[in-house]
């Protein structure tokens, strides 16, 4: 009697545990959220600027044009808020594409593209201005605008959510 009751104690013990324990794994629309995502750079004309989403978050993709990029890289450090060379900003070989998170380091707002003093991003809320590169040039924001994980798998694709082979975190 003894035996018949603890297989039985055991037994539904576990159908109880096993619905709880799976129902704290993530779905699988939660799993592809975090996936990396490809962009295909070839429609992306020089000095436009697209808008893609991982995990949520709002991603600005530009294709500086060659004068954009000249005066980039001769922008004095001593300018900036939070300093950061023009080569930090870009991946070797691929000068001409900024891949940046898409909200101001101030409070979050979207900030306007192709507005400012700086040829770069605007915030409308509290008028944080922003070059080209998204360095900021202009507070209250006291950050550059933050670069996502993100590889060139082609001259014309990059993958966003992973670097170097391996996906973020």
């Amino acid at each position: 009697m003894f035996l018949a009751t603890g297989a039985g104690l055991a037994v539904g013990a576990g159908a109880v545990a096993w619905p709880l324990v799976a129902s704290m794994a993530p779905d699988s629309a939660t799993i592809a959220a975090g996936a990396p995502i490809d962009v295909d750079l070839s429609p992306i004309t020089d000095g436009q600027i697209i808008n893609v989403f991982w995990r949520g978050k709002l991603i600005f993709v530009r294709k500086l044009t060659e004068k954009e990029v000249g005066d980039m890289k001769g922008v004095p450090q001593g300018q900036l808020i939070e300093p950061a060379a023009f080569d930090s900003r870009v991946k070797k070989g691929h000068d001409q594409w900024l891949v940046v998170y898409g909200n101001c380091t101030h409070l979050g707002c979207v900030p306007i593209g192709h507005q400012g003093n700086f040829e770069g991003w605007a915030c409308p809320c509290h008028g944080s201005q922003f070059d080209a590169v998204g360095r900021v040039r202009r507070g209250p924001a006291p950050i550059n605008l933050p670069i996502p994980p993100y590889a060139f798998q082609t001259d014309a694709k990059i993958r966003i959510g992973e670097e170097g082979g391996k996906a973020a975190a």
